[in-house]
């Protein structure tokens, strides 16, 4: 965790370590797994095509459609689990999320790069909240302009909240961590608005 109180550049974000209980968070990853039609995409890189080195699903209202990555995700329909867990983040964020993008890292080897959610269909300044179930990782956010990392460990049950200029000004990631054996769900709830793609 980082000292709010320096002088260098703050991500806009809202941090709650212990959102779910340690209980409630192992009852809900069980569910989320157990209820998730999980798929393993292939992206486009310099050196060909690769398999993501994580499963994904995509979850939320039949227009939440979403593009990222070159990949078209037509969402799932919500699922009991995900669906209770959207109604509490909704609440505490006053915000009604439409859909849902959940990773699935099955070991510290599964990872996500540097990237920022910036798609039209986001808006300018989206409020994206990260619900984490499962083995703590480790989380990256770097400042576009100087460079800084601000990092969180997210644990089981947590919840962190993007918002602001935040996916504008800076990237963030999940590296790798070969030390890490469990698995870790994350949930990104988004706001999608179609009629902003061109």
């Amino acid at each position: 965790m980082f000292d709010l109180f320096d002088d260098a550049p703050q991500p806009d974000v809202a941090w709650y370590p212990v959102w779910l209980s340690p209980e409630e968070a192992t009852i809900m990853l069980a569910r989320i797994v157990a209820e998730t039609r999980w798929r393993q995409e292939r992206i486009r890189t310099p050196g060909g095509w690769v398999d993501q080195p994580r499963l994904t699903a995509w979850l939320g209202e039949p227009d939440a459609v979403y593009v990222y990555s070159g990949i078209r995700n037509v969402p799932q329909p919500w699922t009991p689990a995900v669906a209770e867990l959207r109604d509490a983040v909704d609440a505490l964020c006053d915000v009604r999320f439409n859909s849902v993008l959940l990773n699935r890292y099955r070991t510290g080897i599964d990872s996500m790069g540097w990237h920022a959610d910036r798609e039209p269909e986001l808006g300018a300044e989206p409020v994206i909240a990260s619900v984490s179930l499962g083995a703590t990782r480790r989380f990256d956010l770097r400042h576009n302009a100087t460079g800084v990392v601000r990092s969180f460990r997210l644990t089981g049950g947590s919840l962190l909240v993007m918002r602001g200029q935040t996916q504008a000004q800076w990237r963030h990631r999940v590296p790798k961590e070969p030390a890490v054996s469990g698995e870790r769900v994350n949930l990104t709830f988004r706001v999608i608005t179609p009629g902003l793609r061109k």
